[in-house]
């Protein structure tokens, strides 16, 4: 069969009336097989001419413009191209920025979350809701999640929404189920839970597609195909909020993210910022799959838009998540053999969603966890390629958290590309083994894939992570938890110019941008981020103490370290969607 060309049209040239920009530092990795390490680069405006020598990029500016070049020398920093986040949710970042914190470095046991948000409602407009993040409940003191009766000791009169670290759930007081009209008699929704205690009583906890309710009656309702996290603010708070979470991408030296969960609300923002010329960073929009017949309809067929705001693909989901123990292991948690967790489709209907999205050439990122859920990812692909082949589909599975050997290797003969994130390791990798045993250390198994020829892409999941790629690098290489420990042997670790490619070119590609993004080559994208050190030349536990200096987009300094605003906002390494 024809390969479908991954390319995105841009309707751009070389930009004319732009001085040439001779680029130049004491280490610059391109990212590009070809030449790998250069001494400059020369950028006429938004692309890149020439890559090599001092004297070759003088020479190339001499024949393509008859003024002479600005030099921008960064002396002993170390240049790389611009950080790529291929899994992110950018407006929920930015929201839960503007939420209270109740994560373990502010509130260590019930009593103390019910003060924060009680103390942060006195500030809060009278009939709008009051929002915590953060909480894990094995971190409190309680060892228990708070229940509907303490929130009601936050507020009677509004609601209260105490999002758990999971990002899959939480807890809401009592006004918000009569709100709703939810009651004990009221039946679990597909995909989700009103949780009750042993009485049959609800004890305010919900998860996923119960988490509906707190959208509104006019907000967006996804049903069982994903958590529920899109709540509803005014449009201009959320356009702010994007603004905040641009900033903060930035200043990790992010200059493309790829958007993993797109409902018409973030569809209506993007919109909005691309009008106004304010997106800063490049977007790929993954719409969920609730939409994939609306895409279909609309003749979304393929990869669509501009070098800023694109439509990439479709994305689903197969369970939950580990640390919130709703990834589905059917036998029980060694934590708490009561959950089980859920798949969030049957696996035939998962099955038609993957069939119909690639029998138009559209590619999906599916979240999977547990072993039995990626079964039914790859099942599904594989299936799908059968009925009709294609070698460059670039399949994606987000997390792929607990892959077996055997499915590694039908991943890699399918060209099915994982999405992981080292900074959820990182976090609370300790966690994954409380919850399911010695297995968990080898969750996000870097180095088997890339053993078997998988590649490997590495993101943030912000707000799981606050998006700091240095981070996620170090963590790759290391394995190392932020208590100390290291997780699982070796050969799970990668080299730290593996992950860098992890993060920059890999991820152009399972972006479907690799023509104009993830390394510094002639044609692309003058997109870059300056460094104070040399990730693949320092040791290994100092990659995350290298400061982002500047980041650059089409050419134009988005990011200064010394011009950056200070940061009022809290840490979100705590967040696990």
């Amino acid at each position: 069969m024809e390969k479908t060309v991954r390319k995105l049209t841009t309707f751009e040239d070389l930009p004319f009336g732009h001085r040439p920009t001779i680029v130049t530092a004491s280490t610059i990795h391109t990212n590009d097989p070809a030449q790998p390490v250069a001494e400059a680069f020369l950028m006429i405006g938004s692309k890149i001419v020439a890559v090599g020598s001092l004297r070759e990029c003088r020479d190339a500016a001499a024949r393509l413009d008859s003024q002479s070049p600005d030099i921008r020398d960064f002396g002993g920093a170390t240049i790389v191209p611009g950080f790529i986040d291929a899994h992110a949710h950018p407006l929920m970042y930015g929201q839960m920025l503007s939420w209270v914190d109740c994560g373990p470095e502010k509130a260590g046991s019930i009593p103390e979350i019910v003060a924060l948000l009680r103390e942060a409602a006195k500030t809060i407009p009278n009939g709008l809701p009051v929002r915590g993040y953060g909480y894990e409940h094995r971190n409190l003191v309680e060892s228990r999640h708070p229940t509907r009766f303490e929130l009601d000791g936050v507020a009677s009169d509004r609601e209260v929404y105490l999002m758990n670290a999971s990002g899959h759930g939480g807890v809401v007081n009592s006004f918000t189920l009569e709100l709703h009209e939810v009651s004990r008699d009221t039946p679990n929704p597909q995909g989700g839970e009103f949780f009750r205690d042993a009485n049959g009583e609800l004890s305010g906890e919900l998860s996923d597609a119960a988490c509906n309710i707190l959208t509104g009656l006019e907000g967006v309702k996804i049903g069982h195909h994903g958590p529920n996290f899109h709540l509803a603010d005014e449009p201009e708070e959320h356009l702010r909020q994007l603004g905040v979470a641009q900033e903060k991408f930035l200043a990790g030296g992010v200059t493309a993210i790829g958007d993993a969960q797109v409902s018409r609300r973030e569809f209506d923002m993007y919109l909005q910022l691309a009008e106004q010329n304010q997106l800063k960073v490049r977007i790929g929009m993954y719409l969920l799959s609730h939409l994939l017949d609306d895409a279909l309809d609309m003749g979304l067929h393929g990869q669509f838009g501009n070098a800023r705001l694109s439509f990439s693909g479709i994305k689903l989901y197969a369970d939950g998540t580990l640390g919130g123990w709703t990834a589905y292991f059917p036998d029980g948690y060694v934590g708490d053999p009561c959950r089980t967790g859920q798949l969030y489709h049957e696996p035939a209907a998962y099955k038609e969603l993957i069939r119909k999205a690639h029998a138009v050439g559209l590619q999906t990122a599916t979240h999977a966890q547990s072993p039995t859920a990626l079964e039914m990812v790859i099942d599904a692909i594989e299936s799908a390629q059968a009925e009709r082949p294609d070698a460059d589909a670039r399949h994606r599975i987000e997390h792929c958290g607990l892959p077996t050997p055997d499915q590694i290797r039908r991943m890699a003969a399918a060209g099915i590309y994982p999405v992981n994130q080292p900074q959820h390791y990182y976090n609370w990798g300790e966690g994954v083994q409380q919850a399911i045993g010695t297995p968990g250390e080898r969750f996000n198994p870097l180095g088997e894939f890339i053993a078997a020829g998988v590649p490997v892409t590495i993101s943030s999941d912000a707000p799981v992570a606050d998006p700091r790629p240095l981070e996620a690098i170090q963590a790759a290489v290391t394995r190392v938890t932020r208590n100390g420990h290291k997780l699982g042997p070796d050969n799970l670790c990668i080299t730290a110019g593996e992950a860098l490619a992890a993060h920059t070119i890999n991820a152009a590609r399972v972006l479907g941008r690799e023509d104009d993004l993830g390394s510094l080559t002639s044609g692309k994208r003058a997109d870059f981020a300056v460094l104070s050190g040399d990730p693949l030349a320092c040791k290994p536990e100092r990659i995350s103490g290298i400061e982002v200096l500047q980041t650059w987009v089409d050419g134009s300094c988005q990011y200064t370290l010394d011009a950056a605003p200070s940061d009022p906002t809290p840490s979100l390494d705590h967040v696990n969607f």
